[in-house]
């Protein structure tokens, strides 16, 4: 549904979606009547392109041969599948053929420029952190403005629905005021704090680490050394991924918003003083939505 309601953010930006899956036409089109689905639903009934592009999930069919009660199969079972469906033959018999889900991103050519894929079966990157991450203008939501002395940002997080094993992004655009420049990673080796979230730790979150834009190298006379810096805007993503173990779910039936608390951190110079670091606390609150088991898809 996420693709559906990024749809014209997507075919603004010139891309094009569509999503494949082992399901009949029949259940295709179905479903895309129900849910809306406005986009192309492909059906790969065999798995003839599943196979091709090297996605099956042979987990699956290893789980329901001769040696499905094997501890390792057992152990893969629970990280690449979703073990509660072998309880079920019908079930068992329905995913058989399924792909590991996952996204690719493909070129005008059709070439294969990136792609999302997830280790263990329950966390899918988000359609808005594909976005982000691949440089698309996102419509900031749930966005928290600031402003000091040495700059202007907007924070936000790339959904802010999440359920269990929903790979999502928090963002930062950073304006460094006139004459400004922001400390980026090398900089502490000369001391300087390197800008970047600093988020509580979470029980329900694993954080990432920070990814940052290219810098560049600032002659700072006073001082004459070269340090890397941020003089032109700028974006932070701070990546981090939804609790998806058997062992919280349980706890998480009962949740049904999270928030993550932190500060953003840097400290700034102009071409003559350097002043001292700054911590700004930030705070997200995302809905959570409980996790129902659904067939899988490759997009």
């Amino acid at each position: 549904m996420e693709l559906q309601d990024r749809s014209k953010e997507l075919q603004d930006a010139g891309i094009g979606v569509a999503a494949i899956s082992y399901d009949s036409e029949d259940t295709l089109a179905a479903f895309a009547e129900r849910r809306g689905i406005t986009f192309p639903l492909l059906s790969d009934d065999d798995s003839a392109t599943i196979r091709e592009y090297g996605i099956l999930n042979t987990v699956v069919a290893e789980g329901l041969g001769p040696n499905g009660n094997d501890p390792a199969v057992v152990a893969d079972i629970h990280k690449y599948v979703a073990a509660a469906v072998f309880d079920s033959p019908q079930l068992r018999r329905m995913i058989n053929g399924t792909p590991f889900p996952g996204t690719f991103v493909l070129d005008a050519d059709g070439r294969v420029t990136a792609r999302y894929f997830e280790e263990f079966y329950r966390e899918r990157v988000t359609t808005s952190n594909v976005m982000l991450k691949s440089g698309i203008g996102l419509s900031p939501i749930a966005a928290i403005e600031g402003t000091s002395a040495h700059l202007n940002f907007t924070a936000y997080p790339s959904d802010t629905v999440v359920t269990n094993g929903t790979r999502f992004s928090l963002a930062v655009d950073v304006e460094p005021g006139p004459e400004m420049h922001i400390y980026a990673p090398g900089a502490e080796e000369k001391g300087y704090r390197v800008i970047g979230f600093n988020m509580a730790p979470s029980e329900f979150v694993r954080f990432e680490a920070v990814e940052f834009p290219q810098s560049e190298i600032y002659y700072f006379e006073p001082l004459d050394e070269y340090v890397p810096v941020y003089q032109e805007p700028f974006t932070l993503i701070q990546e981090a991924v939804v609790n998806a173990s058997a062992e919280t779910e349980d706890v998480m039936e009962e949740v049904n918003a999270i928030t993550l608390s932190g500060t953003l951190d840097y400290q700034a110079c102009d071409d003559a003083i350097c002043y001292l670091p700054v911590s700004v606390p930030v705070s997200f609150t995302l809905e959570f939505q409980n996790l129902d088991y659904q067939r899988s898809s490759s997009r």
